[in-house]
């Protein structure tokens, strides 16, 4: 179906589509549209409207286009920029015909036949060996029951793409499957109206699924788009990237009076943000899946998860707040040694105090985040605190002594508000929000700074109705700061003409990319994406009959007990107010190399996935993880492949024997008394296979913690670094990086407090440098 992503109408106001529609000429036929060209699927979505009229009612029709590469199996289209109570379209090629219905859905169901409007397929309409293309006038399709567009104003309008073909593709009804793309852009239908619309329609044209009248000839492969709509403004500061860096460093920078453009490649997330992805359950509230807690396992099982971006092959957020919309919101604050000369910090970074301690102020964490102050679903913690007694660990609250990480345990601490989703969305975009010297720009991908030389004059975007081909400018001494990831912000560099020669030169190779490149000569060589880690992870599986598994979390979104849910709704309260873990647990260990390296336990009712020949009730089972973290030795490297996609070149798991070594002895240490927990039964392993067989024979796939750090670490050099300690990019004038890249090594637990408390320091050191803005 076309699918739950296509959600809500998104306002023009307050937020800037990722591309808004612009006036084109179609090669072909010569009719003037206005639409856009999506740079990923090089889809084409164009209008025309009739002229407006000076009285009466204006006309309910007009006339539209697809053009697309084969690969597009079906294209969707809603003129209400939602898949609800929207008129939708939808066509698809069947060898020379092209087939189309007008459909709608009052639910996340399969859209059905929508009787009303009049589709008829003009001549210019052609399928070939390479492309597709629809053109067709849409009679009394302005107005649909229970909404419409009004033609003299602008509106959001969505696309949905699929490369999965429909179930019958003779049969203008035929079902299919949702969507395995779509976006939004913006139109002001004002400007598409043309005087020639009658002209255009004087050909005599085909049924809806007969075949072009024209031979095909075939449609070139991008419609320029002519005339942008959008004067470029310079900014101050311009930002990449919406996660906890961006976030974080927009806030104070516009605290200090700082005039600041936040861009975002993604949507909003949360309600307050003008997210509207809500479970069925929660309809008709302001709760999305990324305000309630409880709904944090559905991240990885949902049918649609279109928050996941698409060009990167590991899990990275590409929606408003990043990694911390999505994750756990598992919330450790830094140790000491996290930010020590020893880890690879410059000895300027090693008072983290004072930033941590701005953070934590703005948001602290807790460890009872149900309304009520009852904790919920802790069997499990009740079932692992046994074993660990008997091993000597102490029970604390984690956060109370943040340094203290060796045979200690607690319960699991976040940083959730209220019963609701915390992190920098909460908080830090909320008051930078507020001020007017601060500008957002969502669903808006940028793929390179734009540079002359050392000098960064502003970033390329693939907005093409901003002046200048999408550039937005710099005021005078104004400086970008990249905030898009371990994996983005690589990226971003690379195709910048920053890096390792040899991701530099797959830029050059792409057709779209490489053209934006700089000079050969203007390549700044840095070991970017090189030495980077993350924790290697493996997962035991239990039984114990005390265990509540909560269904594996598999009926959270869409069938949740109704006692829960409606608990929940009242007051955020209850289970739906925590996220699954339960129970964190450190433990340091000597390796033989003399390092001194740390694990984290994470504990959690079900399980991701069960290997095992022992009978077992799935209603009991549960999940420690071990992490391996500070001290790890293993280095990996990151970077992106011909289509420009950003994933792992080098794995960075297990690279040094040592490190498997130490975890394979704290895997063996936490089940060392399993026996003296009546009841608790280990069936991942089992009992056919040893714990170190079962870790040789673990997919790498499955070991990624997507805990990246130290693509674009902090260094004394060009050498070592990509960043000097004031985050400066060796080499340039006025590119920053704040993000989990700069991170010279992994923190004690999960980055997310780690990184929040780097943003902090990050942010004071740029404003105190001269020369700035």
């Amino acid at each position: 179906m076309i699918g739950r992503a296509l959600l809500a109408l998104l306002p023009l106001v307050g937020s800037v589509l990722g591309q808004t529609a612009a006036g084109y000429t179609d090669p072909d036929n010569g009719w003037q549209f206005t639409g856009i060209t999506d740079p990923v699927h090089d889809v084409t979505y164009g209008l025309i409207f009739p002229p407006l009229v000076s009285s009466g009612p204006q006309s309910t029709e007009f006339i539209g286009e697809f053009i697309t590469p084969i690969a597009a199996e079906w294209l969707g289209f809603s003129m209400g920029g939602a898949m609800l109570d929207n008129l939708l379209l939808v066509a698809w090629p069947n060898g020379n015909d092209i087939i189309a219905s007008t459909r709608y859905a009052t639910d996340y169901v399969q859209p059905t036949e929508y009787d009303g409007p009049t589709i008829t397929t003009l001549p210019s309409s052609l399928v070939n060996s390479t492309h597709w293309k629809w053109v067709f006038r849409c009679q009394n399709c302005t107005s649909w029951s229970g909404g419409g567009i009004d033609t003299t104003s602008g509106a959001a309008l969505a696309w949905a793409f699929s490369s999965v073909g429909v179930d019958d593709p003779s049969d203008p009804e035929s079902t299919f499957q949702e969507h395995t793309d779509f976006g939004f852009f913006g139109m002001d239908f004002s400007t598409a109206h043309n005087a020639n619309y009658q002209s255009y329609l004087s050909g005599t044209p085909t049924s809806p699924t007969g075949p072009p009248s024209s031979t095909p000839t075939g449609p070139t492969t991008t419609i320029p788009i002519t005339g942008p709509t959008i004067a470029p403004t310079p900014y101050d500061y311009i930002i990449v990237g919406a996660g906890p860096g961006g976030i974080i460093t927009a806030d104070r920078l516009t605290e200090a009076g700082k005039n600041v453009l936040l861009i975002e490649r993604g949507g909003p997330s949360t309600g307050e943000t003008g997210g509207t992805y809500t479970a069925p359950w929660a309809a008709g509230t302001n709760l999305t899946k990324f305000d309630i807690p409880g709904l944090f396992e559905s991240m990885f099982t949902d049918a649609n998860p279109w928050y996941w971006c698409k060009d990167i092959t590991v899990f990275a957020g590409c929606l408003l707040g990043g990694g911390t919309s999505v994750n756990g919101a598992l919330y450790w604050y830094p140790t000491t040694n996290d930010f020590s000369t020893a880890v690879g910090f410059p000895q300027s970074w090693t008072n983290h105090q004072p930033y941590t301690d701005k953070m934590t102020a703005r948001l602290p964490s807790t460890d009872q985040p149900s309304t009520d102050g009852q904790r919920y679903l802790e069997q499990s913690f009740n079932v692992v605190s046994q074993l660990l007694q008997g091993q000597g660990y102490s029970q604390i609250t984690i956060n109370d002594n943040p340094n203290y990480k060796d045979h200690v345990y607690g319960y699991s601490a976040f940083d959730f508000i209220n019963g609701k989703r915390g992190g920098p969305v909460a908080t830090y975009f909320q008051t930078a929000s507020a001020r007017s010297n601060f500008h957002y720009m969502d669903y808006t991908l940028v793929s390179n700074v734009v540079r002359n030389g050392a000098t960064i004059t502003g970033v390329q975007t693939n907005n093409t109705a901003i002046g200048g081909n999408g550039i937005i400018p710099l005021n005078p001494n104004g400086r970008v700061i990249l905030s898009a990831g371990s994996l983005g912000s690589p990226r971003i560099l690379f195709q910048s003409g920053i890096g390792p020669s040899d991701m530099i030169s797959l830029v050059q190779a792409d057709p779209t990319a490489g053209p934006k490149l700089v000079p050969q000569s203007e390549w700044i060589n840095l070991p970017v994406g090189m030495n980077v880690m993350d924790n290697p992870s493996i997962n035991l599986v239990f039984t114990h009959p005390s265990i509540d598994a909560y269904e594996n979390w598999a009926d959270v979104w869409s069938d949740p007990r109704p006692a829960d849910a409606a608990q929940y709704l009242e007051n955020q309260s209850g289970v739906f107010a925590g996220a699954s873990p339960k129970l964190n647990f450190w433990r340091a260990y000597s390796g033989s190399d003399g390092r001194t390296r740390y694990t984290q336990g994470t504990v959690r009712p079900g399980a991701a996935s069960t290997n095992t020949s022992i009978p077992f009730n799935s209603s009991q089972i549960f999940t420690i993880t071990m992490y391996l973290s500070t001290g790890i030795t293993s280095r990996g490297r990151v970077g992106i492949d011909a289509a420009l996609r950003a994933q792992p070149l080098v794995n960075p798991w297990f690279a040094d024997p040592v490190d498997k070594t130490v975890l394979l002895q704290a895997l063996e240490d936490v089940v060392s008394n399993i026996n003296t927990v009546s009841g608790m039964t280990m069936i991942t392993p089992d009992r056919t296979q040893t714990i170190q067989e079962y870790v040789d024979a673990y997919d790498p796939s499955t070991m990624d913690s997507n805990h990246w750090v130290a693509s674009n670490r902090i260094g004394a050099n060009s050498t070592v670094g990509v960043v000097d300690e004031n985050t400066l990019v060796f080499g340039t004038d006025n590119l920053f990086i704040v993000d989990a890249s700069i991170i010279p090594s992994l923190p004690m637990g999960n980055p997310h407090g780690m990184l929040m408390s780097t943003a902090e320091q990050a942010v004071a050191k740029i404003l105190a440098l001269a020369g700035g803005p």
